[in-house]
């Protein structure tokens, strides 16, 4: 069974939807017994950086996670799920994320023809042996919606890169903890595939 953390940050049954797809059995739930029986955990969201992390205080899911983690329960963060699993982001000064993972998430740079909020589909480039991206073709496309990325402290955990105007990790694999910036639930046969995977461990 796979617990996708619903914290009111939208995305829930378009991940549900996809797992159910692929024959999974996952339950939206806040309950942190569920969570915690989980074999696996998903924590997607689209949103505000702050007004996530201050919902999550709020659900008393910040302990939930990190026991998550410590048990070593496959996690998948989505997007600004992602996000949330690191130190801190431009978005808002002073919140703390879950830190989780060691990094900073800062905001894309605006340039001559390029849009910010990124929305659309990028190319990743894939680092070789992660369980992830397994059967993926490197250069393979993937759905993006985000006006801020990832810069990992540890760029031995970039599973996946793109690029937008900069480089951008794109996708994190660490341990039990794996994460997207952008949406595998939206990204066709290509995320369906990720999203096997995941549910696959």
């Amino acid at each position: 069974m796979t617990a996708i953390i619903d914290y009111d940050a939208g995305n829930l049954r378009s991940v549900e939807k996809a797992l159910l797809a692929l024959g999974d059995e996952p339950v939206i739930t806040r309950d942190r017994d569920t969570i915690l029986k989980a074999d696996r955990v998903i924590l997607p969201g689209v949103g505000s950086f702050g007004d996530a992390m201050e919902r999550l205080h709020q659900y008393g899911l910040v302990e939930v996670i990190h026991q998550v983690v410590a048990q070593n329960t496959p996690l998948l963060g989505i997007c600004l799920g992602l996000q949330l699993l690191f130190e801190r982001s431009d978005e808002c000064d002073g919140v703390e994320g879950l830190g989780v993972l060691q990094g900073e998430i800062v905001r894309i740079p605006d340039g001559e023809g390029r849009k910010v909020p990124h929305m659309g589909w990028n190319s990743l480039k894939l680092r070789p042996g992660t369980r992830l991206f397994a059967g993926i073709p490197d250069g393979s496309f993937v759905y993006f919606v985000h006006s801020y990325y990832l810069k990992a402290a540890d760029e031995s955990q970039v599973a996946a890169t793109t690029e937008y105007g900069v480089s951008i990790h794109a996708a994190v694999e660490s341990g039990n903890i794996f994460a997207c910036q952008f949406h595998p639930e939206k990204s066709s046969d290509t995320g369906l595939h990720i999203l096997k995977n995941f549910i696959s461990l």
